[in-house]
């Protein structure tokens, strides 16, 4: 399966300096704690989309690297094809962040978050829904041996 790079387009850059970059594993309990404060600040209950935009203002709060709804063509005999998939967060060119607020998680989100690792050759994705009491009871940690 071929891999490829995602491009800047929409990018949000934060003020963090690569020689003391993160690890993946560090990385991820950044972006947790940062849903976390949206999740304390608006509760559950809300569209996913007001959410995002939350987020997204935490994660320049901050200085979380990321892009935004990045949507990707898929790479097939050598042709680019659109299928619709956009990420809702790229953070940091290392971490997919899927958003959700459903009932509950099912396989099929699970396999969307999957499907953008495969794609884009990530190793983690975070599936996250926010509408659960408790944020960490909704948070889907999803990894790829690549």
């Amino acid at each position: 399966m071929k891999t490829f790079k995602l491009n800047n387009n929409k990018a949000h850059k934060g003020d963090t300096t690569k020689d003391t970059k993160m690890n993946e594993n560090e990385l991820s309990h950044k972006i947790i704690g940062a849903c976390i404060e949206v999740h304390r600040t608006l509760g559950p209950g809300l569209l996913e989309n007001v959410y995002q935009q939350c987020l997204t203002r935490e994660f320049g709060l901050q200085s979380i690297p990321f892009e935004k709804e990045i949507a990707k063509p898929i790479s097939y005999k050598n042709r680019l094809i659109e299928c619709g998939l956009r990420l809702d967060f790229f953070v940091d060119n290392r971490v997919i962040v899927e958003l959700k607020a459903v009932e509950k998680l099912l396989p099929i989100h699970k396999a969307q978050v999957l499907t953008y690792l495969k794609l884009t050759g990530c190793k983690l994705g975070l599936l996250i829904n926010f509408n659960v009491p408790i944020l960490k009871d909704g948070i889907e940690r999803l990894a790829l041996d690549l």
